[in-house]
């Protein structure tokens, strides 16, 4: 993990539907290099913030900060090519595509083309099941393979900061440990994660940091290490008593 400033920051981000408040004034950095975990219960607002941050849904308030540049204001494609890419959950892959096309569609804002060539290569090597379904249709992709498929598109941008939304939601253990492997190995590679994740062990494994939300504000925020040793972390997501 590397110090310095953080390459992204979110302040009193708020979002509203309708008349409910989903997020009431949430405040969270990633340092670059870093892994963050948001964990909570249902509902708490977690996959809100992704997509807020991501600009997939509108902000009541609040500012982002992409590298010390203030992105509040820019679109969802705009935050792609300044450096933030987002897996969101379930999948979005394009399930009528081959897994090759959806790749070079995750590089749709590049024109580099033996560059975008080379890192098809590393996501094929990151995931070797996907070497060998690079013709296949992601529709035809179990769903682990599907996860696998969303992850290494959105690696096509080349991202500083990754957002992951519920990488192992509905997957094997097998498959939801070779996930979270390659996670470490792309984070060890200097992309910083922002990651959403139900199963909090894992999450709290990954991370360096995390924030534990609760009815859309911040209640708890450490290092993942304290937050494992944490009394009313354990008993509320890590289900020991």
């Amino acid at each position: 993990m590397t110090s310095g400033p953080p390459v992204l920051e979110v302040r009193d981000l708020r979002v509203r539907y309708g008349a409910i408040e989903a997020l009431r004034g949430v405040n969270l950095s990633v340092g670059a290099g870093q892994v963050v975990a948001l964990i909570g219960a249902n509902g708490a607002g977690k996959s809100t913030a992704l997509r807020a941050i991501s600009r997939m849904i509108p902000l009541a308030a609040g500012t982002v900060e992409l590298e010390g540049e203030d992105v509040t204001r820019l679109a969802s494609h705009e935050l792609v090519a300044r450096g933030l890419a987002h897996a969101p959950e379930g999948r979005g892959i394009f399930l009528n595509l081959t897994v090759r096309e959806n790749l070079e569609l995750g590089a749709y804002l590049r024109r580099d083309r033996s560059e975008i060539v080379a890192d098809a290569d590393k996501s094929y090597a990151l995931f070797p099941i996907l070497a060998e379904r690079r013709d296949q249709l992601a529709g035809t992709l179990s769903g682990g393979e599907q996860q696998m498929l969303a992850v290494a598109r959105a690696l096509m941008s080349r991202p500083r900061v990754l957002l992951l939304d519920e990488p192992s939601l509905g997957l094997a253990p097998q498959v939801v440990a070779t996930i979270f492997a390659v996670l470490r190995e792309v984070n060890q590679g200097g992309v910083a994660l922002l990651l959403v994740e139900q199963n909090a062990h894992q999450a709290l494994r990954l991370a360096h940091r995390a924030y534990v939300l609760e009815t859309g504000t911040v209640a708890l925020s450490d290092s993942a290490a304290a937050l494992r040793e944490n009394e009313q972390v354990r008993k509320a997501y890590l289900g020991e008593s």
